[in-house]
């Protein structure tokens, strides 16, 4: 037993030098964006400078040795007014002409037409110049805002580890009884208990009459041994226990359950919606749900909302935060031109061991909690995905308590409203409704939509869930 003791105590000890070496990756994370963003000014104009770049540049190609029209030529007449004049002239129609110019110009220039040619391309020459550099910058920008979620990525992470609390001890004998019951062998033992209580387990396992069980049979004999809890296997586990030595990972449920129901329809004329939406449950630990809205409807729309939804979730699932996951699938579509077909994203992560929502909203309309002093609104700006750069997602907090529901829509159901508040007519629809299953509630609020129009104008998609104690 003391070789036992020794190694889950070597295997707490990796722990904490793995918190230390993430906390200096962050750190270093943290210096490099802070390092390349020192300086920096983003979306920057057109100056005095290249204005008077432009005309010398013009004058050396046009007019030689000429000076009948005084225009300014060099630095000794920078602090000319004519300059800036010039910019904000061409940058409201695209280019500068002979009445724009001055007098003296028009009266002496032998070489009108050829000098506002070349004045115009070498303007036109600038603002591309000017272009790809903004452009550089919110490539940067948005590898730097990379760097700074992924440090606070592992500063959470670290702090996470360096918080755990090895219970091994309390837990050793009767965990390595329970599976000695069933025949197999517990080589290595690791129990964590982090700060909101959730535990987490790595058990190296071998069966002793070379016979093969489930990782989910493991998961019921491990839950007897801790006192009936709930366990379940995590998704980077293997899932066999056999006569070769493996190290399953297992993480405990959360207190909470929740079920989910959806109702759509399709624009009509439409053969696909442009909505999407998922609903996934990570590791026992916390419920995602999302919907996005594409701009328009059909393909297209469809096709954008989807990308949006697959991101956030490979983010949310590689450990980015939800605002961080946001804010970096908002970089990626600026980055990769699809402001002319934006998405709206709502998303809200539902923790099931604390019951606490956070929703974040880009563009996405109201979010309803149902609880039992009735129903409340999470409510954010409407600005859709992929239009403005240096967007902040918004950030909701609300607690749930048991059989509280969340009714996410497509802006699609409220147009189909009448009236001009239509929050406040679906808020009031579903503050006399009936609480039962999620799916029922979805497909009563769509039909309710629906008894206001003819057929769908828009893609409709209602989203509902509700929030339960898991029972043990």
């Amino acid at each position: 037993m003391p070789r036992h003791r020794s190694s889950h105590r070597d295997m707490a000890d990796v722990n904490v030098y793995t918190a230390r070496r993430l906390n200096d990756m962050a750190r270093s994370m943290e210096d490099l964006a802070r390092a390349c963003t020192e300086d920096s000014e983003n979306g920057q104009k057109l100056t005095r400078e290249d204005s008077v770049a432009a005309m010398e540049m013009a004058a050396a190609m046009v007019c030689g040795e000429c000076g009948r029209c005084a225009l300014p030529r060099g630095e000794g007449q920078n602090d000319s007014y004519y300059p800036y004049y010039l910019l904000r002239t061409f940058e409201q129609k695209g280019m500068v002409e002979e009445a724009d110019m001055p007098r003296q110009f028009a009266d002496a220039c032998r070489r009108k037409d050829e000098y506002l040619m070349e004045l115009n391309r070498n303007l036109g020459r600038a603002t591309m110049n000017l272009d790809w550099k903004n452009r550089f910058l919110e490539s940067r920008d948005a590898v730097m805002i990379q760097f700074r979620e992924l440090a606070v990525m592992l500063e959470e992470f670290a702090h996470q580890m360096e918080a755990a609390v090895d219970i091994t001890a309390n837990h050793e004998e009767a965990v390595r009884r329970e599976f000695r019951r069933h025949k197999i062998n517990v080589e290595n033992l690791l129990l964590l208990e982090y700060e909101d209580r959730q535990k987490e387990a790595y058990i190296t396992l071998k069966t002793m009459d070379g016979s093969c069980v489930t990782a989910k049979e493991a998961c019921v004999w491990l839950g007897h041994a801790m006192g009936e809890r709930i366990w379940q296997v995590a998704r980077d586990s293997r899932n066999i226990v056999s006569r070769q030595s493996g190290t399953l990972h297992f993480t405990e449920e959360g207190v909470y359950q929740m079920l989910c129901g959806t109702a759509r329809l399709t624009k009509d004329g439409e053969a696909v919606s442009g909505d999407n939406y998922t609903y996934v449950q990570k590791d026992g630990q916390e419920i995602i749900m999302s919907l996005s809205d594409g701009m328009g409807s059909g393909q297209t729309a469809s096709d954008e909302s989807r990308r949006v939804i697959e991101l956030a979730g490979q983010l949310i699932e590689a450990g980015f935060s939800a605002r961080a996951a946001l804010k970096l699938v908002n970089t990626i579509l600026l980055l990769t031109g699809t402001e002319q077909h934006p998405a709206t994203m709502d998303l809200c992560c539902v923790d099931l061991h604390s019951g606490v929502l956070e929703a974040m909203k880009l563009g996405a309309v109201a979010t309803y909690i149902l609880g039992e002093d009735g129903v409340e609104l999470l409510e954010a700006p409407e600005v859709p995905l992929g239009v403005v750069g240096s967007i902040e997602p918004v950030l909701l907090s609300k607690k749930l308590w048991e059989d509280n529901r969340i009714v996410m829509v497509s802006d699609g159901v409220l147009d189909a409203l009448p009236g001009e508040d239509k929050e406040l007519i679906l808020r009031e629809y579903l503050e006399g409704m009936p609480r039962k299953s999620p799916q029922d509630m979805a497909e009563r609020i769509l039909e309710f939509a629906c008894s206001y129009i003819q057929a769908p104008k828009d893609d409709m998609t209602v989203l509902t869930a509700g929030i339960w104690k898991r029972r043990r």
